[in-house]
Formats: C-alpha cells, sequence, structure tokens
C-alpha cells in the first residue's frame, strides 16, 4: 500500500496536496496495489482527494500545529497500522523535515525531492534533479520501506476519481515539546512552491518603494512574487519570498525576472522552470545566458508597458 500525507495548513488543502496524491496513485500502479491518504489534524474537504486518486482518506484529529516529531511518530504509526510500504510527502518546508525522520523511523530507502514518477521494472526507481538542477539522477530503493518526497510542479495532478468517506485513525502521539510564541503566514497568493507563474525582482529596483510595478504586473498575470536574497536581507521585501539556492527552489512554467542579475546561487533555484524571460538593462547580466526570453532595457520603462499591455488584452 503507499500512504500519501497530504498537507492542509490552515485547515485548507492546496495543490500540492492533490499532486503528491495523484503521484502516489500513479506510484501504486507501479507497484500493484492501492494508493490512500493521510491527513493531520483539521483538513476541510479532504474526502476530495479520492478524486486524485486515494482509494480511502485518514484522518489522525488533535495536530493542528505542526511538530515534526509528532507529525512523523502520526504518519509512521499510521503507515503500521494500515499495512503501507511507501509513504509519500511533499518537498515542502514541512514535507523536507519529515522524510528523514520517517525514513529512519520506517528503517526505509529514501529520496527527497523527486520529480519524476517512479518505475518498477524488476528495481525500484526514481528521478531527482541534482548539481543544482543541471542533471537528472536515478535512484534506486533496495529496501521494502521507502519514503519519497515530491518536488512541487513536478506533474499535474488529473481528476481520476470521485469523492470517499473520510475515515478517523485512533493513534496517539502525545503532547508536543514545542512551545510556539509566535506564528505567522502569508496570504493572498499562491505559495511559491506550488506557483505556475513568478515575478521577481532584485536590487536593481533600488528601493522597496518601487515595488509596486512588480506587484502590478504579478497581479495581471494572477502571479506570485518572488526577490533574489540581498533584497530579502536588506529587508525590501519578506524572506518567504526569497528565491535560489539558499532560499526557496521553484519550477513555474513561467518566471520573470526583473533587475536580477543571475548569481549561480539565483539560478540554482530556480533554472528548473519552463520558460525563463530575463528584464536587465545590462545587456552582459550574466541571466541572459539562461533566459529562454530576454529583454535588455531599463525595467522602470519596461515593466509599465507590460503591465498596460497586458491590461488592455485582458
Amino acid at each position: 500500500m503507499v500512504l500519501v500525507y497530504a498537507e492542509s495548513p490552515g485547515g485548507q488543502l492546496k495543490k500540492a496536496a492533490f499532486e503528491a496524491v495523484y503521484y502516489g496513485k500513479k506510484t501504486a500502479e507501479v507497484l500493484g496495489t492501492e494508493c490512500v491518504a493521510l491527513t493531520l489534524g483539521n483538513a476541510d474537504n479532504a474526502g476530495q482527494l479520492g478524486q486524485y486518486g486515494a482509494s480511502k482518506v485518514y484522518n489522525i484529529g488533535g495536530l493542528d500545529n505542526f511538530d515534526s516529531q509528532q507529525f512523523t511518530k502520526a504518519i509512521a504509526e499510521a503507515a503500521n497500522q494500515l499495512g503501507a510500504t511507501t509513504i509519500i510527502v511533499s518537498h515542502t518546508s514541512s514535507g523536507k523535515s519529515l522524510c528523514g525522520r520517517l525514513a529512519v523511523r520506517m528503517d526505509a530507502g529514501s529520496v527527497a525531492g523527486a520529480n519524476g514518477l517512479p518505475t518498477n521494472n524488476g528495481s525500484f526507481k526514481v528521478t531527482k534533479g541534482v548539481f543544482s538542477g543541471k542533471a537528472i539522477a536515478t535512484y534506486e530503493i533496495n529496501t521494502p520501506n521507502k519514503v519519497i518526497s515530491l518536488m512541487g510542479n513536478s506533474l499535474k495532478p488529473e481528476v481520476i476519481g470521485s469523492d470517499v468517506a473520510v475515515e478517523s485513525l485512533g493513534i496517539d502521539v502525545g503532547a508536543s515539546t514545542l512551545k510556539t510564541s509566535q506564528s505567522k503566514e502569508s496570504g493572498g497568493m499562491v505559495p511559491l512552491p506550488e506557483a505556475e507563474l513568478v515575478v521577481s525582482a532584485g536590487r536593481g529596483l533600488k528601493g522597496p518603494e518601487n515595488w509596486g510595478m512588480v506587484e502590478d504586473l504579478a497581479e495581471v498575470l494572477g502571479a506570485t512574487t518572488a526577490c533574489s536574497r540581498p533584497v530579502a536581507d536588506t529587508g525590501w521585501r519578506p524572506h518567504h519570498e526569497h528565491v535560489g539556492q539558499t532560499g526557496v527552489a521553484i519550477r513555474p512554467n513561467l518566471y520573470i525576472a526583473i533587475a536580477i542579475s543571475g548569481a549561480i546561487q539565483h539560478l540554482a533555484g530556480v533554472n528548473q522552470s519552463k520558460v525563463i524571460v530575463v528584464i536587465n538593462k545590462d545587456p552582459e547580466a550574466p541571466f541572459f545566458k539562461a533566459a529562454d526570453y530576454g529583454v535588455v532595457g531599463d525595467a522602470f520603462e519596461v515593466v509599465p508597458k507590460l503591465v498596460e499591455a497586458f491590461k488592455a488584452s485582458a
């Protein structure tokens, strides 16, 4: 059996959960077994996970605040109780902290950040990006138990079933040892790991007071905003918008980079984007070498004209 942990931050299922369940269903087909989904704490409309391939959906209540130790124990206990030997999680910040813990607890082989469906022609193999996305490696998992975290936007989830009933699992994981003094959540946009359209900008905008045109372009496109590390470090934008090797790694369908030079650390986090558009007044900017399309021009002139053009064509 394949068990998929479907994240529900704030009680809401997001795109990452549907991707993971769909991936779990396809993995179950490879292994000749069934796929079930697990939610922890509050999860509105959890039954709709059946639309993406879960034959059953289980829930363990009382786990609304994320604690990697508690969640690891809950998922592992659920897998043991249900007889699941393969566990799928999303490659989000939460999933990253769970993947290794689950592998140790389940004595399992694991692959973090998988981006392709597994094969099982005599041996179980799965692919992932390596060397900052410059190459694809194939990993073979020989252990009976397996743990995989799925990179966002690796496959498009399709509706292949219908809603199913949600059953409760009576698993006690004990009280959390974590004490949360304050928490903040970003809202109003698709989270970066799930975003299909991203508009990002760098220090070339000269200051946070000029970010309005970036937000205008993102709004007209229905995109999520992002930034380079120096922008986040100087406090112009929040750190959760930082994309790059030391920030959030993304793979959207479209990535627009405005006034970003294209340092290798930044490219490492965005070079798996399907289409990259670079806007920079420096024709020698390194980012142009990685771009599918480039505009050599002043961002303060180019971006407002793009916004006007998109609005006119809407």
